[in-house]
């Protein structure tokens, strides 16, 4: 099938629907980390609840308890699975650009208006998104098939003022792995890589021992 027999919203809503996301039921889990950060190293437990709100035990230090709840919340919130209308009702749809390597531009209009993406081979490839005052560019280069979806693998974002276009903070370069526990693909390594004004930060979360909630213990 080719751009010219479907529509932009058509297209998109392909993507947006292959990208891999837990089940409603999905019970949370319970898992042990470890934050390695530049030369430091941090050790405790995470509980990520099946209203997929998190908890971290067992770290003192405030910054990298923050780092690895942010984490959570972040891997928990791409896990949401909501339907198409539910997201971008109020949103049209517009071709836009086909780049050399065949990533066709969407461009958004209505409640998301100026935001854009690209979509490759039925995944999304850009996100370009204004998010609480600051626009937010993600680029994936390659993901995991799960059989149930995508997951992105490597990829990179940069954060930007809206009104002016100047970066915000450096370019951040992660690396994500995942393991399936009971029939639910769940992140077991994140490494992040952060260059800002030449000079370079790490920060590895790995997750070990996940094991998945019991229905009475939520």
């Amino acid at each position: 099938m080719t751009v010219a027999q479907v529509s932009a919203q058509e297209l998109f809503q392909a993507a947006y629907e292959n990208r891999y996301t837990w089940e409603r039921t999905f019970p949370g889990y319970t898992a042990d980390v470890v934050l390695k950060l530049d030369e430091q190293e941090f050790k405790g437990t995470v509980r990520v609840n099946p209203d997929l709100t998190a908890e971290v035990f067992d770290i003192e230090d405030e910054q990298a308890k923050k780092l690895v709840h942010g984490q959570l919340w972040e891997i928990a919130i791409h896990r949401v699975r909501r339907s198409f209308e539910e997201t971008h009702s109020k949103n049209t749809f517009a071709y836009g650009e086909i780049g050399e390597s065949g990533a066709i531009e969407i461009l958004m209009g209505g409640k998301s208006e100026g935001d854009r993406y690209k979509v490759h081979n039925g995944e999304v490839s850009l996100v370009h998104r204004h998010m609480h005052g600051v626009v937010i560019t993600i680029n994936t280069f390659s993901t995991h098939d799960t059989g149930e979806g995508y997951l992105p693998y490597r990829y990179d974002s940069v954060y930007q003022d809206p009104k002016t276009g100047e970066q915000k903070g450096g370019k951040t370069v992660f690396e994500d792995e995942y393991e399936q526990v009971g029939g639910f693909f769940i992140l077991n390594r994140r490494f992040m890589e952060t260059d800002v004004h030449g000079k370079t930060s790490t920060h590895e979360f790995l997750f070990s021992n996940i094991q998945l909630l019991l229905p009475n213990a939520a």
